[in-house]
C-alpha cells in the first residue's frame, strides 16, 4: 500500500510515517499543500493522510484540487477542529473520505488508513492462498501448511504483492514503489534481499522465480 502523509509538523509527520512503515506500508511525506498536490499528480497513492491546516495551500484546497483528478487517492483529513460541523464540512463540502481529529490514537489512524485502502475498486480478497501458503491481509498473518510464519513487514508486503499477482511477474520497480518509498534507491539490492529471505522462510527456493527483465513471480 502506498501512502502520502501531508503534515507540516515535522515530528508528527515523522512519527506517523515511521508507524505506518512498520505496518508494511510504503510512505512518503510532504510538508506543504503544494508539495502534496505535486506528489499526487506523479504517484498513484492509495491513501493521502492530509493535515487540514497546511501552510500557504491549505489541506482544504489540496482536497478540492485532488477531487478533480480521474482517480484521486482516498483522503483521510487530519485536523485540530473536532466539532461535528467541521467533520461534516470536510466530508461533504471538501470531499474527504474520512476525518480524524487531533490528538488521535495511532491504532485508530492505522485502522482508518487500511479501511480506506480497501475501498479502492475491486480489492483483492482478505485471505490469499497459493499452494499451501495462506496470507491474511486483515490480521497480517501468514502460514505455510497451517504452520504460522514470522515475516517482517517488508517481507509480508512483498509476499502479498506476489500472491495478488497470481503467478504474473511483478516488476522490480513496482515492488520498490509499493513496498518501500521514494527514499529508496531503485538500484538497491533491498528487493533481492527480501525475496531471498522469503524463499528461505517459505522453505522452497524455487517458489519465487526471478524472470530476467520482468520481475518476480510465484511458481506452482
Amino acid at each position: 500500500m502506498r501512502v502520502l502523509v501531508a503534515e507540516d509538523h515535522h515530528i508528527l509527520a515523522r512519527t506517523i510515517a515511521t508507524g505506518l512503515r512498520r505496518q508494511a506500508m510504503a510512505v512518503d511525506v510532504a510538508s506543504t499543500g503544494a508539495q502534496a498536490e505535486r506528489m499526487c499528480l506523479v504517484t498513484d497513492y492509495d491513501v493521502l493522510v492530509l493535515d487540514r491546516d497546511l501552510p500557504v495551500m491549505t489541506g482544504d484546497e489540496v482536497c478540492r484540487r485532488l477531487r478533480e483528478l480521474t482517480a484521486p487517492p482516498r483522503i483521510l483529513m487530519l485536523t485540530a477542529a473536532a466539532e461535528v460541523t467541521d467533520k461534516v464540512y470536510g466530508l461533504t463540502a471538501l470531499g474527504a473520505d474520512d476525518y480524524l481529529a487531533k490528538p488521535f490514537d495511532f491504532a485508530e489512524l492505522t485502522a482508518r488508513v487500511r479501511t480506506l485502502s480497501r475501498r479502492a475498486p475491486k480489492p483483492p480478497p482478505v485471505v490469499l492462498r497459493h499452494e499451501d501458503i495462506t496470507l491474511d491481509r486483515a490480521r497480517h498473518q501468514v502460514s505455510v501448511g497451517g504452520r504460522p510464519l514470522e515475516l517482517t513487514p517488508k517481507e509480508f508486503a512483498v509476499l502479498q504483492l506476489l500472491m495478488e499477482a497470481r503467478g504474473t511477474a511483478v516488476p522490480h520497480d513496482e515492488l520498490v514503489r509499493t513496498v518501500w518509498d521514494e527514499n529508496l534507491d531503485p538500484r538497491t539490492s533491498a528487493v533481492r534481499a527480501a525475496v531471498s529471505r522469503l524463499r528461505r522462510k517459505l522453505g522452497d527456493s524455487g517458489l519465487i522465480a526471478a524472470d530476467k527483465g520482468q520481475g518476480y513471480r510465484l511458481c506452482d
